[in-house]
């Protein structure tokens, strides 16, 4: 988190969460349109299932490291940027889930009184 003395770090660009977290699936699907490729050739030339690729594409399944290294060799996207996308999704979606919040006040409340 970025301070600065007399701001509000809430109010500083950096320490923002997005509305919604951005899926890796977004940036491929981008590439994918961008290149005029078709998603069952890159598949093809990926070595993958079109319905894996399809459904990553479409934020209804994650990029693994293995596909993401996949993804690097094909379109030339860094590998390190897909799956950094990836943890941030992750995170900011499981922080925004009400029954794992409530899971970590109590563990919290636990730890507290130690």
């Amino acid at each position: 988190m970025i301070e600065i003395k007399g701001i509000d770090p809430k109010m500083i660009a950096n320490n923002i969460e997005p509305f919604e977290p951005t899926h890796p699936g977004e940036l491929l699907r981008d590439e994918i349109e961008y290149r005029h490729i078709s998603q069952k050739q890159l598949a093809a030339d990926m070595g993958v299932s079109y319905t894996v690729l399809n459904d990553i594409v479409n934020c209804k399944r994650p990029v693994n490291t293995k596909f993401a290294l996949l993804c690097e060799a094909a379109l030339g996207t860094p590998a390190h940027i897909l799956m950094g996308l990836q943890s941030d999704y992750d995170m900011q979606t499981t922080k925004n889930d009400k029954s794992f919040a409530a899971r970590l006040r109590n563990v919290r409340k636990l730890v507290a009184a130690l």
